[in-house]
């Protein structure tokens, strides 16, 4: 065999070691040119995107591997964290070009790629590592190309949309490779001459506007089911008291032009626009639509609902109650990172609220106490402002899941559920809040009940009104209504960021119907979407003993303690479920003890 064969070519590799991962490649667009035009200058201004770019790749849990000049090339453990961590960063590079002219901008283009990699000395070598700088090469001047591969990763985690560019044959990879590009709207607006033009400040709550949807079937007689889709979701959104919803008559006036998404922000005077389309073939149609922020333009929701034309209006109800379940809690999710970014002195009611709830949903004692105090000051602010009270007796109910509610905070909790009902009576949020409060702390389930039920009046896609709703039927003993609620929520809005408290109802069902193995299950689940969520943590302890697995009924316990329950009795048990059926709070006590709690 001739020397350099095989052996020797494995000994050159011995330091070598192969792994999967997202990879992350960036440059600078027209970096010879703009060395060329200010050298000096160009050097200051990669310095300052290089700082930002770092940074950033260290919050997403990235590790920068290669860098060479103007080109960055990172790994991630997780292609949501790479996508999550490229978007990011466009828009805050994109923030640092705001102040110069175009023709000094520093724009970096990003490619994604989940690939196997070849890592030598921390350095990332082989086709994985290629195929992301290829997809980087045909990315936007500030965008953002992925793989095929990572878009099948992403596509249902993100909030944001991405074009398919097809397959794309690239420099020195074989075979072609599917592309998507970040969709994203065309920059500036149309210039107007002679008079100024002004238009409306946005509200000091988040608006929306929804624009007539485009009827792409090619016949005149669909135009009445795209319209009336258009104003049924519009007519749901109204039901949200914490929307600034566009009028339809406003909306409408875009029905058949070319629009230029953040103009129709400006013009409306609302942050955010739902468009989308339909298309009839076949007897089926198809129906798109799509959130986007139109002040960034960055799209934060889409999704497409297909359906037989049998019976067009079932189908059109399935898809407003579908896009009102998935896009408010964008909405919400949308403003409270806003609010998160605004300065301090700035605040007022409505971002007082959204930093309530960003911390409440920290699920911890310091989150707790900072979303309360942020509640109140929000109720301060606006002594009518229903949603701040809905916000504040969640912190109750949820201090007394963790077992540290105190007196004070009942008698602070009734003042406001009944406010919250005073001045909610169109505010389902704080309608359903209220009636959590009723049936978990003041043990008054059938008066919980009836609030639960005017918030799903006032508004039916509502899935935490229908959990809550579930919550009452368990205390009730009306586990298998429960459960069917508990279902219907989480199918209402399946990505909701605290669809684990339904998991939790549907651990507690079970567990009190006897199907110890399914409410194990479910309480599994909603740990694994929430590790602090004490609930899940006693639901899991609870069915462990039943089935037999003491060990891990008492490792579950273990873990309650550490959470800092460490007060947990058998007699507080009584007490936390005094108003439960006789035979399920009995069940419940007998696997407490079988997991080592104390008397």
């Amino acid at each position: 065999m001739p020397t350099g064969g095989i052996g020797a070519r494995m000994s050159d590799l011995s330091d070598v070691t192969r792994k999967l991962v997202a990879v992350f490649a960036a440059d600078v667009e027209g970096y010879s040119r703009l060395m060329g035009a200010d050298e000096v200058g160009t050097l200051k201004g990669l310095t300052e995107r290089r700082a930002i770019l770092d940074r950033i790749i260290g919050e997403h849990r990235g590790r920068i591997a290669n860098t060479a000049g103007d080109s960055v090339l990172a790994e991630f453990g997780s292609a949501v964290d790479a996508v999550k961590c490229a978007v990011d960063a466009q828009t805050a590079l994109a923030d640092a070009n705001t102040n110069l002219p175009a023709d000094r901008h520093v724009n970096f283009r990003i490619g994604v790629h989940i690939g196997d990699v070849m890592v030598r000395a921390g350095d990332l070598f082989g086709d994985g590592v290629n195929i992301a700088a290829r997809l980087q090469t045909l990315a936007k001047p500030g965008g953002v190309c992925i793989s095929g591969a990572t878009h099948e990763q992403v596509r249902k985690l993100l909030p944001v949309s991405f074009a398919d560019l097809g397959a794309q044959q690239v420099k020195n990879i074989h075979e072609p490779i599917r592309a998507y590009q970040l969709a994203e709207v065309a920059e500036g607006a149309p210039t107007y001459l002679g008079a100024v033009q002004t238009f409306p400040p946005l509200p000091d709550k988040p608006s929306i506007a929804v624009l007539p949807f485009q009827n792409m079937s090619g016949d005149p007689e669909q135009e009445y089911f795209t319209d009336g889709m258009v104003e049924d979701i519009i007519t749901a959104l109204s039901r949200f008291k914490s929307l600034f919803v566009i009028a339809r008559n406003s909306s409408f006036t875009y029905k058949g032009k070319t629009i230029d998404i953040k103009q129709v922000g400006r013009e409306l005077g609302v942050r955010y626009v739902l468009e989308g389309s339909v298309r009839k073939a076949g007897g089926k149609v198809r129906i798109t639509g799509q959130l986007i922020d139109a002040i960034t333009g960055v799209h934060l929701w889409a999704d497409r609902f297909d359906g037989p034309l049998d019976d067009i209006f079932e189908l059109q109800d399935k898809v407003t109650s579908s896009v009102v379940a998935a896009i408010a809690p964008r909405l919400e999710l949308a403003e409270i990172n806003r609010s998160e970014r605004k300065p301090t002195e700035s605040l007022d009611a409505f971002d007082l609220y959204y930093r309530a709830i960003q911390s409440f949903r920290r699920f911890t004692r310091q989150g707790n106490e900072e979303a309360l105090r942020l509640a109140r000051q929000a109720i301060s602010l606006d002594p009518s402002f229903a949603a701040a009270y809905g916000v504040a007796l969640a912190c109750y109910t949820q201090r007394h899941d963790d077992d540290w509610i105190k007196d004070d905070d009942v008698v602070e909790g009734r003042q406001y559920a009944l406010r919250a009902v005073e001045v909610g009576a169109d505010d389902a949020f704080a309608l359903a809040r209220a009636a959590h409060f009723f049936s978990l702390i003041l043990r008054d389930p059938g008066t919980a009940l009836v609030i639960a039920d005017q918030a799903i009046a006032v508004n039916p896609n509502l899935a935490e009104a229908l959990r809550i709703r579930g919550w009452a039927s368990v205390y009730l003993g009306q586990h298998e209504r429960a459960i069917e609620q508990f279902q219907y929520a989480t199918r209402l809005n399946p990505l909701d960021p605290q669809i684990y408290l339904a998991e939790g109802g549907l651990a507690i069902a079970n567990f009190l119907l006897r199907r110890f193995e399914a409410a194990l299950s479910w309480a599994t689940k909603s740990l694994a979407r929430q590790k602090n969520y004490v609930s899940g943590q006693r639901y899991a302890m609870m069915s462990y003993a039943m089935l037999g697995r003491t060990a891990d009924a008492r490792i579950m316990l273990a873990r309650l303690r550490e959470a800092g329950n460490t007060s947990m009795t058998i007699s507080q048990a009584r007490k936390r479920i005094a108003h439960w059926r006789q035979e399920d709070a009995e069940l419940y006590i007998e696997a407490c003890r079988i997991a080592g709690m104390p008397e």
